[in-house]
């Protein structure tokens, strides 16, 4: 059985890692870099960066960051917000990027996917999506955030997705994110038994069972997760030693 993996995620906003509760009462919790450091240190497997205004407000990703962080962290790095273009592809690869995220320019502009793909490699290509339960008992994707209900259906999405050659889906529930009340199990599974391609479980995480229970009940591949980590409940050494306890394969035990 291939290893999951344990991601720190890094939500950036004005050079700041910060975290809030369903999108809101967002709070500052450090330097970037730092930050970075330490979950490198802890043993983490991948780190996503992710600019949270930079699609909102129409900016370009923080290459900066992204430069002075593959410098000093030498676990893959995934840099998502304000990628736009292939160029924007390129720049975020160039910057030491390991990954590109795209969450809100893949759904207005879904031949991005594609084209990205087929220029870098699937492996390079990380399609995040923020989605939510809708009145009809399904799933709508949103963009910018969570800001705005594009009236997708979440599962046409995700084969599109897969169909497009991208090589990875975060997936993030809006419902659960920031609650610490457990990652979206059901929404999970939704995805996980329409497509091939790895899964990472994003939003929800609030304690160290939230981990196992994740890995037991679905097929992620990977999961994120970001208060637990940045307000030190837990290291990524913690939520290893438990999942080893738990014979779920993990690297670096």
């Amino acid at each position: 059985m291939l290893a999951k993996r344990i991601i720190p995620c890094l939500d950036v906003r004005n050079g700041k890692v910060v975290k809030g509760v369903n999108f809101k009462g967002i709070k500052d919790v450090g330097d970037p870099v730092e930050c970075a450091k330490e979950y490198n240190r802890q043993g983490a497997d991948e780190l996503v960066f992710y600019d949270i205004t930079a699609s909102h407000e129409g900016r370009g990703v923080m290459l900066d960051v992204v430069r002075e962080t593959a410098k000093q962290v030498f676990v893959p790095l995934c840099v998502g917000g304000g990628i736009a273009t292939i160029e924007d592809f390129r720049d975020t690869l160039r910057a030491g990027a390991d990954k590109v995220s795209i969450n809100s320019q893949a759904v207005k502009n879904p031949k991005l996917i594609s084209d990205a793909a087929e220029i870098f490699g699937s492996q390079c290509v990380v399609i995040g999506i923020d989605a939510k339960r809708n009145d009809k008992g399904g799933y709508s994707v949103f963009i910018n955030g969570g800001r705005v209900d594009m009236n997708l259906d979440l599962g046409d999405w995700v084969k599109e997705i897969e169909e497009r050659g991208a090589g990875e889906i975060c997936l993030n529930s809006i419902d659960t994110d920031g609650t610490k009340a457990g990652f979206d199990i059901k929404m999970l599974n939704f995805v996980c038994s329409r497509v091939s391609i790895p899964v990472i479980a994003s939003g929800g995480c609030g304690k160290l069972t939230d981990f196992s229970e994740v890995f037991e009940k679905t097929n992620s591949s990977a999961a994120l997760a970001a208060s637990l980590f940045h307000f030190r409940e837990l290291t990524v050494g913690e939520v290893k030693a438990h999942l080893n306890e738990k014979n779920i394969a993990v690297r670096g035990v």
